[in-house]
């Protein structure tokens, strides 16, 4: 029958490796008070004469004193470097009642009176007006107040007592309402994804010219251009509505910047009752709304180029972009489309062949089963008669021509103006 043996009988490093695996049946027990448990580990150290064993056997020790002592690896750590500095562990019960209370529940009031007075100005503020009530105006109530430091003032502020003297109310805020969300649009090959931008025809002495607003497709760019006088609701908004009646197929989501003209409650309303998603460009992403500001400068600018245009000619603006520029830009202008291709090291990138290259309306042609994006008043047949009506170069000279026209008729009449 195996016997069982009593810690004090584990006298050799063996034995404590022994017992620490499991391989000896010992009866022991966790020492309970602090003073026993540190007797303990003296005593332990001394018996196994520990500063003088090697490494691993230094390890067995300390492993059997976590076991015996129920102790953290750093506290024993600590008491194991006490006993080795000084040959003793000493503990020493705290006699203290702890930190003495300098400022009494009168001062903590007193300052929330001077707080109430001078409508809680900064902690810097308040430490002089206290300095200054002591100092010059012989205010003894003030003395301890005079040593407080800026930081433990403001602790002072979030005591009870203080709280309890004085409470302050503030004026409820309204709820900030996200409109738009920030992500990316995500088309998955489907028309109706349009990207949204304004463009500004300059300023000459401070006085603003009139703005395009530019909408196109992300992916078959076809592309409307509006001009409005201002950018206010008042005028941005029937041409918006405009805009998106203008698109043949079915308007799915609407992508701006970050710009108040369409971060606001009208257009989301808009968008919302025509059951389009809206999104808004993310910060430090520049692509988010690349495709639009492209075509901001190869078809806007190209066209108005960067001249200031005064306001009261949006009306006669906007009809040459309904009769000419946008027929002959979605119709009779090329673009280039981007395929994606993966390379030899995984990475994907963007390329633009020339075969690829296309009008807009074409592209929209091209798209698999693109009658069912049209909406239910327009068919290709009627889109193709539009189209066909005249080539690339007649839409161009008919283009050059208009504008040209409006030029003369806007600069000559602001020249004898």
């Amino acid at each position: 029958m195996r016997t069982i043996m009593k810690i004090d009988n584990l006298n050799t490093i063996e034995a404590l490796d022994e017992f620490l695996q499991g391989n000896r049946q010992v009866a022991f027990s966790v020492l309970g008070s602090k003073s026993e448990r540190y007797e303990f580990i003296r005593k332990t150290l001394i018996k196994f004469s520990y500063t003088m064993l090697p490494k691993k056997d230094k390890g067995i020790v300390i492993r059997y004193l976590l076991k015996m002592t129920d102790y953290s690896r750093q506290q024993l750590t600590r008491l194991i470097k006490q006993y080795t500095k000084t040959g003793r562990i000493n503990w020493t019960p705290c006699r203290s009642n702890g930190f003495v209370k300098k400022y009494t529940d009168k001062d903590i009031i007193l300052l929330a009176k001077t707080d109430e007075l001078h409508d809680a100005p900064c902690g810097h503020a308040v430490k002089k007006l206290c300095e200054r009530a002591h100092n010059v105006f012989n205010d003894n109530s003030y003395q301890r107040l005079t040593d407080i430091s800026i930081s433990h003032l403001y602790n002072l502020r979030k005591s009870a007592p203080y709280k309890r003297q004085r409470r302050s109310f503030t004026k409820t805020k309204s709820k900030q309402v996200a409109i738009g969300e920030r992500r990316k649009p995500y088309p998955e090959g489907k028309p109706g994804y349009i990207r949204i931008d304004t463009v500004h025809q300059g300023d000459q002495d401070k006085v603003k010219g009139v703005y395009h607003i530019n909408a196109v497709d992300e992916v078959t760019q076809f592309e409307i251009v509006c001009s409005v006088e201002r950018i206010s609701e008042q005028y941005l908004m029937p041409e918006l509505e405009k805009m998106l009646e203008s698109f043949p197929f079915v308007i799915r989501g609407f992508h701006s910047d970050n710009g108040s003209e369409y971060i606001n409650q009208r257009v989301a309303k808009l968008l919302q009752k025509l059951f389009i998603e809206f999104t808004k460009s993310r910060s430090r992403h520049s692509n988010d709304n690349a495709l639009a500001e492209s075509k901001n400068a190869s078809v806007v600018r190209k066209v108005f180029g960067y001249t200031h245009i005064p306001q009261k000619w949006a009306s006669e603006i906007n009809q040459f972009n309904h009769k000419y520029l946008n027929p002959y830009i979605n119709y009779h202008r090329p673009c280039f489309f981007p395929e994606t291709i993966t390379n030899a090291k995984g990475k994907q990138q963007k390329t633009y062949p020339y075969k690829s290259m296309m009008t807009p309306y074409e592209k929209l042609k091209s798209l698999t089963n693109a009658e069912q994006y049209l909406k239910p008043e327009i068919s290709f047949e009627i889109l193709d008669e539009y189209a066909i009506k005249m080539s690339d170069n007649e839409a161009a000279k008919c283009l050059q021509k208009a504008r040209q026209k409006l030029f003369c008729l806007i600069f000559k009449q602001d020249k004898t103006g």
